[in-house]
């Protein structure tokens, strides 16, 4: 299992993952323009076999990190990739100044949210309707750095 930076080369990979984990997924034009070079965004894989099984990321704005996604493929999914990703996305925003650090989760995923909070997310609020097919709410999630240093 190695976690590495993303480059543009990854961007088929992460488009498949997206299409396999969200009921609306970014496109790959999206992917690609997430993925080429601005100094505010962060992105993460995470590879088995050097195959990308997983991604995560972060656009960061002064000094708050929000996370835009984090998905692994359903066949590696259960093997603490997510944690071990979402764990490894954390140290690089904190390492990059990041005082807080943001996401949101649909209020249904059992598993995400307690992932999050065992990485130390705490729910702030909610936001109704915030997610489509299907619609639903999302807590807002987050983590301020000096709760984990």
């Amino acid at each position: 299992m190695e976690i590495r930076l993303a480059t543009v080369d990854d961007a088929q990979s992460i488009y498949d993952i997206e299409q396999q984990s969200f009921s609306v997924p970014w496109s790959l034009e999206s992917v690609l323009a997430e993925l080429e070079g601005a100094d505010n965004k962060l992105y993460m894989v995470i590879c088995e076999e050097n195959k990308i099984v997983g991604y995560a990321g972060a656009w960061l704005v002064y000094d708050e990190g929000q996370i835009t996604n984090i998905a692994i493929i359903p066949s590696a999914r259960g093997k603490g990739y997510g944690s071990k990703l979402t764990k490894q996305l954390i140290d690089e925003c904190l390492m990059r100044g990041m005082k807080e650090i943001f996401l949101e989760v649909r209020i249904s995923n059992l598993a995400a949210l307690a992932m999050y909070r065992n990485l130390g997310f705490s729910v702030k609020g909610i936001r109704k309707d915030y997610y489509s097919e299907p619609m639903e709410d999302a807590y807002i999630m987050s983590l301020v750095s000096e709760e984990i240093e």
